[in-house]
């Protein structure tokens, strides 16, 4: 643990003051700007302007993204950047669009690797266009070997060891992990940390692109297991829903999460969420832009080849209200 706490300071000293606005998109969930790099006032540096790619694996309608997307337009507008933000949850379409930026002979590319075996050959062709490439979100145990020089996002494994601890340290013995897209290495590291440190842990695979579906089929989990006493949601949205299957159920079961939204927080600070372990996603947007950036100044590699880590950040009662009204910001 000690290992790592460099890194989380790296994280948190890196990120510089924040001006003015530059971002188009060619695909997800709010409208960018222009791309003009003036968003009412001057670029923040004098250093060339610079085309970068992000590529997610963002859902629809997952509020998580709009917070990443906001650190990386945010350090765009600091640092010149025509930023051309695309997702797509399916593996193979997220591929083809890091195949069209390489055809567009973008400067940089910020791509998460949910799924690094469907990726590895077009990161591959990107590192070897001399394209630099940074990982975000998902991907820490791949990056390296991919040819991203760098990865900003949380250790997974030790974020669902930081649930399982707080469960089990409350008294909670059988949680149910509910994960919303089966094969998403994040998120089965997630559950296998919460299982490492509560055994008894539950893993239920839900569709988390159909909203209805994961209602009804955690409502159906909770019916039959009777001895469930916390539900963990992988997601704000996810954790929201499983609210209204805990009610739908009549069980007594707490729910817990990852992730963050203003309604989640909202739902800590009131009592009906027992925690959320954050990893700070709005640095992972920002840190990802800028990186590429900083590397194309002055051919800089932030993390020596190493991971930085944006979390695990823990979020329950005690300190829901501050982060609150951040949330309501749009940065945490």
């Amino acid at each position: 643990m000690k290992k790592n706490t460099w890194r989380r300071v790296a994280a948190v000293a890196f990120v510089a003051p924040l001006l003015a606005v530059a971002a188009c998109s060619a695909q997800g969930g709010r409208p960018a700007d222009s791309g003009t790099g003036n968003g009412g006032g001057q670029a923040a540096v004098s250093t060339p302007r610079l085309k970068i790619a992000m590529i997610t694996h963002a859902a629809p309608g997952d509020t998580f993204w709009d917070i990443v997307r906001k650190g990386a337009e945010e350090a765009a507008k600091k640092d010149n950047v025509d930023l051309l933000y695309t997702n797509d949850q399916e593996a193979g379409r997220q591929a083809q669009l890091v195949q069209q930026a390489i055809d567009q002979k973008v400067d940089g590319i910020a791509v998460t690797l949910a799924t690094p075996d469907a990726l590895k050959d077009v990161v591959k062709k990107a590192v070897d266009a001399g394209i630099p490439v940074v990982s975000f979100n998902g991907g820490e145990d791949a990056f390296a070997k991919l040819g991203a020089f760098t990865h900003f996002g949380s250790n997974e494994k030790l974020a669902g060891e930081a649930v399982g601890t707080k469960l089990a340290a409350e008294g909670y013995k059988h949680p149910i992990c509910v994960i919303q897209q089966q094969g998403h290495v994040g998120l089965e590291a997630r559950c296998a940390g919460v299982k490492e440190k509560v055994p008894a842990t539950e893993v239920l695979y839900v569709n988390g692109q159909d909203m209805t579906s994961v209602q009804s089929t955690a409502t159906a989990k909770l019916q039959a297991t009777k001895d469930a006493d916390a539900i963990i949601g992988l997601g704000a949205p996810i954790t929201l829903t499983l609210l209204k299957s805990i009610k739908d159920a009549g069980s007594s079961a707490k729910a817990a999460s990852f992730d963050l939204n203003a309604e989640l927080a909202q739902q800590i600070v009131d009592g009906n969420v027992l925690f959320t372990v954050d990893q700070q996603p709005y640095l992972q947007g920002y840190m990802s832009v800028d990186s590429l950036w900083q590397n194309k100044r002055g051919g800089f590699k932030i993390g020596g080849g190493q991971a930085v880590l944006t979390g695990p950040a823990i979020i329950d009662k005690e300190n829901g209200a501050e982060i609150l009204k951040y949330a309501k910001e749009g940065v945490r």
